[in-house]
């Protein structure tokens, strides 16, 4: 089975900056849908960023002019691109595809901790 794979997490100061990538393990077509997940402890998975196969992109109240979503579909890749980083978005970071006909892809996750 076909699964993404995230990069890019770790640990950074507040203030800072990380860029996450996810790619799959093997080809896959006509995505429709690239979009972040994160889930920090105790709390629900909650949508960060997406972005449509025409460009389109939507990011949840917190993240808005701090994150960055992208896509290369020549790649097959999604990015978020994390500035001004906060101890609140401290989280397991999940990448989602999503195929135009409604399958669906995840990551295993990558940690991101935001020390203050």
């Amino acid at each position: 089975q076909v699964q993404l794979v995230e990069s890019g997490g770790g640990l950074v100061q507040a203030g800072g900056s990380l860029r996450l990538s996810c790619a799959p393990s093997a080809l896959i077509f006509d995505i429709g849908r690239m979009a972040w997940y994160r889930q920090a402890p105790g709390k629900q998975r909650e949508l960060v960023a997406s972005i449509t196969s025409g460009g389109s992109t939507n990011y949840a109240d917190s993240v808005k002019d701090r994150f960055t979503i992208s896509r290369d579909n020549a790649k097959n890749t999604a990015y978020l691109q994390m500035n001004s980083l906060k101890p609140e978005d401290t989280a397991v970071y999940y990448c989602n595809f999503v195929r135009m006909y409604g399958r669906e892809y995840w990551g295993q996750g990558t940690q991101v901790t935001v020390s203050s």
